[in-house]
């Protein structure tokens, strides 16, 4: 089996790669940074987002698993102390697959020019460069509202924990394969109205924002910023591409999500 291994960058995370990688050779793994069939991601959430980009052109072929030497993440569920059986379980033991749906956000430019196409493990959010965002929202083909406010983010279920909670939208179990659209500071007043909830959109419903007036737009993928010209319209669905995650041990989501957010600390 080929493997690589993505680094937080840090002291800790880059000594744990070291050891990890040496002891997986000495298993007679192999080491291929260019088509691995085993990504381990040593750091937070925010290794393995940069990991899943840099190999989404082989999805279908990479799985992913996470160490998280900082806080407890919703992607890495190994702590440091258990890295010599992680690599026994990889050496070892079959491994089963859990697959996450995607975002895939296509961008339309006025001038008809070739279309751009994205996938995010997170979210997708769209503000202007200057002022408010007055955007129509389209789905299934069928004009929903206009949307003025700050901002639109469009999330997964495994995203929903991220950035779309801070905006008030609702946790979604990974395993229904769905988009979440979420407001950013609406303007509701007696001129203008949105329907200020979140929306959860099923995998056949497409979104389709259309911006008003031609104008420079704010387009996060995951951790990356694009400034799209002459935005004609923005295309978001649930991908066909799913992202892979090598499962050693049950990995509960509503677990984390009580972990993360609700769990009790104790005084001694």
């Amino acid at each position: 089996m080929k493997f690589a291994i993505r680094s937080r960058g840090d002291q800790s995370s880059n000594g744990l790669k070291m050891k990890m990688k040496n002891y997986l050779q000495e298993f007679d793994l192999i080491w291929d940074e260019e088509e691995p069939d085993i990504v381990i991601t040593v750091g937070g959430d925010g290794t393995l987002l940069y990991a899943f980009h840099r190999y989404k052109h082989r999805l279908d072929k990479t799985a992913f698993v996470g160490i998280h030497t900082g806080h407890l993440g919703f992607y890495a569920d190994w702590l440091p102390e258990e890295a010599e059986k992680l690599v026994i379980e990889l050496a070892k033991t079959p491994y089963q697959i859990a697959e996450y749906p995607l975002l895939e956000t296509i961008i339309r430019h006025i001038d008809g020019g070739k279309e751009v196409v994205y996938l995010a493990l997170n979210e997708s959010t769209v503000k202007t460069v200057d002022g408010s965002l007055v955007i129509d929202v389209e789905i299934k083909g069928e004009r929903f509202e206009t949307f003025r406010g700050d901002g639109l983010c469009i999330s997964t279920p495994s995203g929903s924990t991220a950035y779309n909670k801070a905006l008030g939208g609702a946790i979604i179990h990974p395993s229904l394969e769905s988009i979440q659209i979420a407001e950013m500071a609406s303007i509701n007043n007696r001129v203008f109205r949105t329907i200020g909830s979140p929306l959860i959109l099923p995998k056949h419903h497409t979104c389709m924002l259309k911006p008003k007036e031609a104008t420079d737009l704010k387009i996060t993928i995951d951790h990356k910023t694009i400034v799209h010209k002459d935005v004609k319209s923005i295309q978001c669905r649930v991908a066909n591409e799913k992202i892979r995650f090598a499962r050693f041990r049950p990995f509960p989501f509503w677990k984390r999500v009580r972990d993360s957010f609700v769990a009790e600390t104790w005084e001694s």
